[in-house]
C-alpha cells in the first residue's frame, strides 16, 4: 500500500501541474473527438460523465444556477453607459442571440455517428482541428471555470462580511478581516464539494443555487423600486448617463457596456457538460430533455434580468456603484438606513448561499481536468483521497488568486469581451463546419453573419475596455482586498 501511494505521488509530481494538465486535456479531447460511436475510455471515471442519470429537471436546475448569478447585478452599470434605448435593445438582442447559440450547442452535442461531445473544448477541437480548437477555446473555458470561482470567492466572502456586519449588533460577533472571510467561504465551498463526486450529484446544489438566485434578484429589484429613485439633492433625481466626454470616450463606454451585458449571460461553457449527464438513445436523444430544461431556465432568467436592469437604472442612474455586485452595493450604500435589516440581511445571505452553490457547478470542469492527469497515467479511476486533495488544491489556488488580485472585477468589460466569442460566435462556426448547411442557404447565411458579428463585436469590446483602462485607469492593489 505504501509503495503504491509513493508511486502515485511520484507520478503526479513528475511534471509541472499546469503543463501536465494542459497536455492531458489535449490528449483526452483528441481521443474524445475521434471516438466515433465509442465513448472515450476515461469517460466513466471523470466527474462530468461519471453519472448519466440526468433529466430535464436537472438540466433546468443546472442551467438556471449557471446562467443566473452575480453578473446580473452589473446590468444597471451597463445601462448607465448605454442609456434606455440602447440598453434595452442590447439586452434583448444578446438574450435571443445567446439562446440561439445555446440551441446550436445542444444540437451539436451528439454527432450523426453517435459520438458525444461532453466538453466545450472537445467540441471545439472536433470542429476546428486540434491546434486551432485548443487555441480558440482553451483560455475562455479555463477562465469561465476557474475565473468565475475566483470571483465567487470575492463576492461570497465579501457578502459574508457584510451580512455579519448587518447582524453584528444582535449577535455581538467579533469582526474578521476580508481575507479571513475569503478563507471561510472557500472552506465551506470545498467542504461541500467533497460530498458531490460528479456533476449529476450537483443537481441538488444547483436547485438551491437557482432558488436563491431568483430570490435575491427579485428581492433586490423589488426593494429598489419600493425605495424609489435616489435623489442627487432635494429637487433633482438621477437620470443621467456615464456617456459624457469626447466622442471616442462615449463610443468606448457603450462598447464596454455591451461587454458587461454579454458577461451577464454566462453558462455556455457548461451546456455540453450538463447535457453529458443525460442518457441518450435513438428514440430519446439527450437534446430533447436538455432543450426543454434550458427553455424553462431561460424563461425564468429573463423574468429576473430585465426587471433588475430596468429597476436598477431607473433608481440609481449614473450613481450605480462600479464593481462586482453593483446593485447590491447600491442597496447598502443608499438605503442602509431606511431599509429593514431583515431585507438587507436576507439579500446578503441569499447571495452567499448562491455563491457556494454556483461554485460547485463552475468548479466541476476544473475538477474534471485535474483528474485527467491521474487517469491518463494510471489508467484507472482517481481514488477518493486524491480526488479530495485535488479539490482542496483547486480551492486554495482560487482563494490565493482572489486575495492576490482583488481588482479583477474591475476588468469585467475586458473579460466579457474576451469570452464573448465562446457564447456568440464559436457555436455558429461549429455548426457550419460540422453540419455543413448548403452554401448561401438560410442557415449558412445566418450563422456566418452571427459568427462574424460576434468576432467583430469581441474585438471592439476588448479594444474599448483597454482604452478605458488606459485613459481612466483602475485601482490596482495586490493582496489588499477591500
Amino acid at each position: 500500500m505504501g509503495d503504491e501511494l509513493a508511486l502515485e505521488m511520484n507520478t503526479i509530481s513528475s511534471k509541472s501541474p499546469i503543463s501536465s494538465v494542459i497536455s492531458n486535456v489535449q490528449s483526452f479531447y483528441t481521443l474524445e473527438a475521434e471516438a466515433g460511436n465509442k465513448l472515450a475510455p476515461q469517460e466513466p471515471w471523470l466527474p462530468i460523465t461519471e453519472s448519466r442519470d440526468g433529466n430535464a429537471f436537472y438540466a433546468a436546475f443546472h442551467s438556471l444556477s449557471s446562467g443566473l448569478g452575480f453578473q446580473a447585478l452589473l446590468l444597471p452599470l451597463a445601462f448607465s453607459s448605454l442609456g434606455w434605448t440602447w440598453g434595452i435593445s442590447c439586452l434583448c438582442v444578446v438574450f435571443v442571440w445567446q439562446l440561439y447559440t445555446m440551441w446550436l450547442l445542444i444540437q451539436l452535442h451528439e454527432s450523426e455517428s453517435g459520438a458525444r461531445y461532453s466538453r466545450y473544448l472537445g467540441l471545439s477541437m472536433a470542429a476546428f482541428g486540434e491546434k486551432l480548437g485548443k487555441l480558440l477555446a482553451l483560455f475562455p473555458v479555463m477562465y469561465l471555470s476557474g475565473g468565475t470561482c475566483v470571483t465567487l470567492i470575492m463576492i461570497g466572502g465579501g457578502t459574508m462580511k457584510t451580512f455579519f456586519h448587518i447582524i453584528d449588533n444582535t449577535v455581538g460577533a467579533s469582526p474578521l478581516t476580508t481575507i479571513e472571510w475569503y478563507l471561510v467561504f472557500t472552506f465551506t465551498a470545498v467542504l461541500l464539494s467533497q460530498f458531490l463526486p460528479n456533476l449529476n450529484s450537483v443537481a441538488r446544489a444547483s436547485l438551491v443555487g437557482a432558488v436563491t438566485a431568483v430570490s435575491y434578484c427579485t428581492l433586490i429589484w423589488a426593494a429598489t423600486v419600493v425605495q424609489g429613485r435616489v435623489a442627487i439633492d432635494d429637487h433633482h433625481h438621477v437620470a443621467v448617463s456615464r456617456g459624457s466626454g469626447g466622442v471616442l470616450d462615449r463610443i468606448c463606454g457603450v462598447l464596454n457596456g455591451v461587454g458587461i451585458v454579454a458577461l451577464a449571460f454566462r453558462g455556455h461553457n457548461l451546456v455540453l457538460e450538463i447535457q453529458g449527464t443525460m442518457p441518450s438513445s435513438g428514440k430519446t436523444p439527450s437534446r430533447v430533455p436538455m432543450w426543454r430544461g434550458v427553455q424553462i431556465a431561460y424563461l425564468i432568467i429573463a423574468l429576473c434580468l430585465f426587471p433588475l436592469a430596468i429597476a436598477g437604472y431607473w433608481a440609481y442612474g449614473d450613481l450605480i456603484p462600479e464593481g462586482t455586485g453593483a446593485m447590491l452595493q447600491a442597496l447598502y450604500k443608499y438605503h442602509e438606513r431606511d431599509t429593514s435589516k431583515l431585507i438587507l440581511g436576507s439579500a446578503s445571505l441569499l447571495v452567499v448561499i448562491n455563491c457556494v452553490s454556483s461554485f460547485q457547478i463552475y468548479a466541476m470542469p476544473a475538477f474534471d481536468n485535474l483528474e485527467l492527469r491521474y487517469t491518463s497515467k494510471m489508467n484507472k479511476p482517481c481514488p477518493q483521497w486524491l480526488r479530495s486533495a485535488l479539490r482542496l488544491f483547486f480551492g486554495c489556488l482560487t482563494c490565493f488568486i482572489a486575495v492576490a488580485l482583488p481588482f479583477l472585477p474591475s476588468l469585467a468589460g475586458l473579460i466579457g469581451g474576451i469570452a464573448l466569442p465562446l457564447t456568440l460566435a464559436y457555436p455558429c462556426f461549429m455548426w457550419i463546419v460540422m453540419k455543413k448547411p448548403g452554401r448561401y442557404s438560410g442557415s449558412w447565411c445566418l450563422n456566418w453573419i452571427l459568427g462574424v458579428s460576434g468576432m467583430v463585436l469581441s474585438v471592439l469590446v476588448v479594444t474599448a475596455a483597454i482604452w478605458i483602462i488606459v485613459t481612466k485607469g483602475i485601482e490596482v492593489h495586490f493582496f489588499k482586498p477591500q
